[in-house]
Parts: structure tokens; C-alpha cells; sequence
């Protein structure tokens, strides 16, 4: 029951769309434009350069604010797996962002998201989740295949430093939290098969150069 309760939390605060709000006081849908989707790079490519940091921001600091009211709620009750409950959260709100039911379920990719899942729940992954999105994109020009190695990278350290004892969960409860964090980079790739696609084909659009149809 905590569990659903969690992702409930981590799912309403999921449905604050960002990049949709910020573009309607605007005046456009962010998901009629660029590559459709209500995410960091497309309002960045859309919008500007305001409109990606305002919308990295709310997306990332509204998963770190699911795992805060979990932690207000279960943290004295349920001190031995408040980091499991903080990951159920977490993913809710990843839920929420990519598929908002007043949206028809279209929203985001969750990338920023699951940034703020990091930064919320094992931060000690941050610093090579965010050093490989960084320096791949930078080097391919692909913030895709940045954001793809990021998120694999994630789970890799989380399976890592959870077997080394460096993130501390549980052991009755240690395959669970390796199976969620495996279900949302899965999920986190499986958002970015189109991406794949046009990598595979080298159509995919590169930092900087002119945007090429999107289907």
C-alpha cells in the first residue's frame, strides 16, 4: 500500500508539465512543434534558451519534490526503506511527465526527470550520469545518444554501488530496488526509440544544425 500511495505522490507531481505550461503562456502547444514532445530539448529548440533551463529546472526539482513529501510522510514510520519508497516516488512522477492523462498521455521523455531522481535518491550516481551526458553530447553533437548512455549509466552504478554497500538498501528489499530502477531505464530508452532510429539511419538532428523532419 505505501508503495501505490508513492507512486500516486510522484505520479500528480509528475502531471506539472513545464515545458507545455510554459509554452501556452505563449500561446503555442510545445507538442505541435519540433520533435512533439514536452521535454527539455524540444522546448529548448522551440522556445530558447530560457524556456529549456525554466522547464530542466521544474521538471527535475518536481521529481526531488515527490521524494521529499515521501520522505515527510514514511520517513519515521518506514526509516529501513524510505530510499525504496523515495524510488517509487520518483518513478510516479517520471510516469506522470511521460504520460499525463489530461495530455492523452503524451508528455515528455522523462530525462530531466529522472535527473531529478538522481539527484533525490542516489546523488552519488550524478557525477558520471552527468559527466557521460555531457561529454557525449558535446562530442557527437547527439543530446539523444547523451541522454541514452546517461540513463544506462545510472543503473549500471546503482547495481555497483548497491552490491559494494556505497548505496545502502536493505537486503530483503535490494532486488526490488534494482528491478525499479531497471524498469525506468528501460522505459527511459524505450521513450527514445525514434531517436534510435534516426541514429541508426543518421538522420538525427546534431546541436546546432538545422532541424530535419521529425517523424
Amino acid at each position: 500500500m505505501e508503495r501505490i500511495l508513492c507512486v500516486l505522490i510522484g505520479y500528480i507531481c509528475g502531471l506539472f508539465q513545464t515545458s507545455y505550461l510554459y509554452g501556452k503562456v505563449h500561446g503555442i502547444d510545445i507538442r505541435n512543434y519540433g520533435s512533439g514532445n514536452a521535454g527539455t530539448t524540444n522546448a529548448l529548440r522551440t522556445l530558447g534558451a530560457k524556456a529549456g533551463a525554466i522547464t530542466l529546472l521544474g521538471d527535475c526539482f518536481k521529481c526531488v519534490i515527490a521524494v521529499v513529501i515521501v520522505h515527510l510522510i514514511f520517513g519515521k514510520s518506514h526509516p529501513e526503506m524510505i530510499r525504496l519508497l523515495g524510488l517509487y516516488a520518483a518513478a510516479g512522477t517520471i510516469l506522470g511527465h511521460n504520460f499525463p492523462f489530461y495530455l492523452k498521455f503524451k508528455g515528455g521523455k522523462g530525462v530531466a526527470c529522472t535527473g531529478g531522481m538522481v539527484l533525490a535518491v542516489f546523488p552519488i550516481v550524478a557525477p558520471v550520469s552527468m559527466g557521460l551526458f555531457l561529454v557525449i553530447s558535446a562530442v557527437t553533437k547527439y543530446v539523444s545518444l547523451g541522454s541514452i548512455i546517461g540513463l544506462i549509466s545510472v543503473f549500471v552504478q546503482v547495481v555497483v554501488y548497491g552490491q559494494l554497500g556505497i548505496i545502502t538498501v536493505p537486503m530483503g528489499i535490494r532486488a526490488e530496488f534494482y528491478i525499479v530502477t531497471a524498469c525506468f531505464t528501460i522505459l527511459g530508452v524505450w521513450q527514445h526509440r525514434a531517436n534510435i532510429r534516426r541514429l541508426a539511419n543518421g538522420t538525427e538532428n546534431k546541436i546546432g544544425a538545422k532541424k530535419k523532419e521529425q517523424k
